[in-house]
């Protein structure tokens, strides 16, 4: 069968710790064809949404680096002619995100409709930072304003306060604010663009300290191991791409307590794979674009949470599942 990842360009993904790549590895190894596209390829037609310059690889074993695949072939196919399509391009979730979308929804309404991966009406629906104000009973004391003063005042009632936009990734864009800083006044300018951006702002939570922990649900069903993603010294912010450590550990009773209340309520949106962030005991973040930590769990504990991926894929797309193979050796 045939699976086409619409995501950045294949030079700029990192094998050592891509979570698409271990997909479209766990997908080969159990003979499928993968196919890769970016978003710019996306052609809509008379009705019909095509990839221009699709490409068919081969992801060789144990190549990294920029041998970690090889095209074998490179034609436009029609988004319907796949079995899935796999929609894991990174934010930011700026305009040409947000047309890839309404073009992959055009795929899906078509007459000869594709399945996509996750829905395109759902990621448009659940922007990542504010997808948990539909949950309030797990989240921590939080503001969304593009008002300074209004943050200003949050901060004084919360003491300590973390501020992030609400399209970036990584940690990018975001600040702690602390009782004191003479930079307050001037983060606050610039975060909100001098009152013209909306953002998030949370309660500084100490726990980070323990990790940001990323718990995947795929199918609404939590993978039993979390990554902690632990800060660097001096730092705030756990992200891995902010130089966090990620550290594998099973879920907690609240972990699973939030998993279990949100991944059912997600999953029956046609949001296929979620990465939840929890910090302690609370929700801070729903990401549905492109969750990460597959490679980091499976290297640390020998679960692989790509085979219980595209499990759960299969089993979408109408595939008989071969008996469970998740625990590596």
């Amino acid at each position: 069968m045939t699976f086409l990842f619409i995501l950045d360009p294949l030079e700029t993904l990192k094998p050592e710790k891509d979570s698409s790549i271990a997909m479209m590895r766990e997908l080969q190894r159990r003979g499928h064809e993968v196919w890769t596209c970016t978003p710019r390829a996306l052609d809509w037609e008379s009705g019909a949404v095509c990839a221009e310059s699709a490409h068919r690889i081969a992801l060789p074993d144990g190549m990294g680096g920029a041998s970690w695949f090889s095209v074998r072939e490179t034609r436009a196919r029609a988004l319907a002619e796949f079995d899935a399509v796999l929609m894991r391009k990174d934010p930011p979730f700026d305009l040409e995100y947000l047309y890839a979308t309404h073009l992959l929804e055009a795929a899906v309404r078509a007459p000869r409709p594709a399945r996509v991966f996750n829905d395109p009406c759902a990621l448009r629906d659940h922007n990542e930072k504010l997808a948990i104000t539909e949950f309030t009973e797990f989240i921590p004391p939080t503001r969304v304003s593009s008002d300074p003063a209004r943050i200003l005042r949050f901060r004084e009632e919360q003491e300590r306060i973390v501020i992030k936009p609400l399209d970036g990734m990584g940690g990018a864009g975001v600040f702690r604010v602390e009782p004191g800083d003479p930079n307050t006044n001037a983060i606050l300018e610039t975060v909100t663009r001098l009152g013209t951006r909306t953002v998030m702002a949370q309660r500084f939570l100490p726990e980070i300290a323990q990790g940001d922990k990323r718990i995947l649900l795929i199918g609404g069903v939590p993978a039993p191991f979390s990554l902690a993603r632990i800060p660097k010294p001096g730092e705030a912010r756990g992200n891995l791409a902010a130089g966090g450590t990620g550290r594998a550990q099973p879920l907690s009773a609240r972990d699973r307590q939030i998993a279990e209340r949100v991944g059912p309520v997600l999953a029956g949106r046609g949001l296929l794979l979620v990465g939840l962030d929890v910090i302690g005991d609370f929700l801070t973040e729903i990401n549905v674009t492109s969750p990460t930590c597959f490679v980091e769990i499976e290297a640390q504990t020998g679960f692989s949470v790509a085979s219980m991926f595209v499990e759960e894929l299969e089993r979408r797309v109408g595939i008989p599942s071969a008996p469970a193979l998740r625990k590596r050796d």
